[in-house]
């Protein structure tokens, strides 16, 4: 898997303007489409682009992926990061680089450089000579990372009273009712969470600055918790840290020095071997309460901003652990869950016993859970119908039977429902 250098990379600071999508999108026509997820403030188009054998469209099977940068626009070198990589899968797949294709034929890839385009320009006029905090929020004062709804303090109350999850679901905690109308929210913001739920995403990440750590969710400190699935973020994190080339060396000190640091794993809601980050709950936390996405943030190192010939050191540091990343989306299980007349069941719910964390399918019926190896019981349920069964694949075994629909009964659903013995073995 060792990456080979290349050298028709474009190593330089982008503007909003300069923003390289519409080449890249010339170049490989067939495996590349451009969106927008909205507006900012000041009316720019927040844009992706995805990077798919099929860009136009989910096909039913395949994970969603999501890299993203510039929750803070002064932090340039996650925005740069994105677009190499854009320019690497477009050329290493049409020179038919294995990796690349493997990559790009197996997941449906959405990349956002600049999820705050005002903060962008705003620190781009200063360049690499701006102040810390210059560009670093919205153009209405947002720190967008730490601008989602609370989700944390509605679960962990229910959790607190034993209310989960037979009278409280664990996952897919519902948005305040007051949110439409809750001033406190970016525009910026609003567009991110409305393409959260629009794509089926299973995994992501967030690319940041200032420190040299990778962090999960929880994101609190105020009520340390761990998640559910702490044992798979950490291994997420790992997967990153440790294909990074200077992450995880034990002489590199915090930015700030006044923390050593033997690690550099962070888990945002406790005590690592290392050291913790005090933040509120943000971005990460509420894409895995609201979503069947596990996000975490990636801090790329203390300057925020470098000289753009530090732009190449920077992208040999994360191309390997960027494409590991990736490849991560495929650990664990997936499926589709259909009726006995073959249709596609939406918004069933995926269960894994002794993981308080279930997800869901998606509209067109398929499903990703990500896991560790290890065997596992699952259960498929949907309401409103009597489970018998459903397909799934991991890298070892196969079991296939449709569900049912019938006259929902609450006593019959609480009883009847499937449960398989699944192993799951990875690479």
């Amino acid at each position: 898997n060792e990456v080979t250098p290349v050298d028709y990379l474009e190593f330089k600071h982008h503007s909003y303007s300069e923003i390289l999508m519409k080449s890249v999108h010339e170049e490989c026509p067939n495996i590349t489409n451009v969106y927008s997820l909205g507006r900012s403030s000041k009316g720019r188009e927040i844009m992706a682009m995805v990077i798919s054998g099929n860009p136009t469209e989910h096909e039913i099977g395949e994970p969603e992926f999501r890299f993203t940068a510039g929750l803070h626009g002064n932090e340039a070198v996650g925005r740069e990061l994105i677009l190499l990589l854009m320019q690497y899968l477009c050329k290493e797949y049409k020179d038919r680089n294995p990796r690349a294709q493997r990559l790009v034929e197996g997941i449906r890839i959405h990349l956002v450089p600049s999820l705050n385009p005002d903060g962008h320009e705003t620190a781009f006029e200063g360049s690499e000579m701006s102040s810390w905090t210059m560009g670093h929020y919205t153009e209405d004062g947002f720190d967008i990372f730490q601008n989602f709804p609370d989700l944390n303090s509605i679960l962990w109350d229910a959790e607190d009273k034993g209310m989960v999850p037979k009278l409280t679901p664990n996952h897919h905690v519902p948005i305040p009712e007051n949110f439409e109308f809750n001033t406190s929210i970016a525009v910026e913001t609003r567009a991110i969470i409305s393409w959260m739920k629009t794509y089926p995403f299973v995994l992501g990440a967030n690319f940041q600055g200032g420190e040299a750590i990778v962090a999960y969710p929880y994101d609190s400190l105020h009520e340390p918790r761990l998640t559910p699935d702490e044992s798979l973020f950490r291994w997420l994190a790992v997967s990153y840290a440790s294909t990074h080339l200077t992450m995880t060396h034990n002489y590199r000190g915090s930015c700030h020095g006044d923390i050593p640091s033997s690690f550099v794993l962070v888990t945002m809601g406790t005590k690592s071997t290392s050291m913790s980050v005090i933040f509120c709950p943000g971005m990460n936390d509420f894409s895995y309460l609201h979503t069947n996405c596990y996000e975490l943030s990636i801090f790329l190192g203390c300057d925020k901003f470098p000289h753009q010939s530090e732009l190449a050191q920077e992208w040999e540091k994360n191309r390997e652990a960027m494409l590991t990343f990736m490849e991560q989306v495929h650990r664990g299980i997936r499926g589709i869950v259909k009726d006995q007349q073959g249709n596609p069941i939406a918004n069933a719910t995926i269960s894994v016993e002794g993981i308080n964390h279930d997800v869901t399918t998606a509209p067109t019926g398929d499903y990703w859970r990500l896991l560790n190896p290890g065997e596992y019981r699952v259960t498929a349920k949907a309401e409103g119908v009597a489970v018998g069964g459903c397909s799934w694949w991991g890298r070892t075994a196969l079991a296939s039977r449709p569900l049912e629909r019938r006259p929902y009964d609450e006593q019959e659903e609480a009883t009847q429902h499937q449960t398989y013995n699944q192993s799951v073995t990875n690479k």
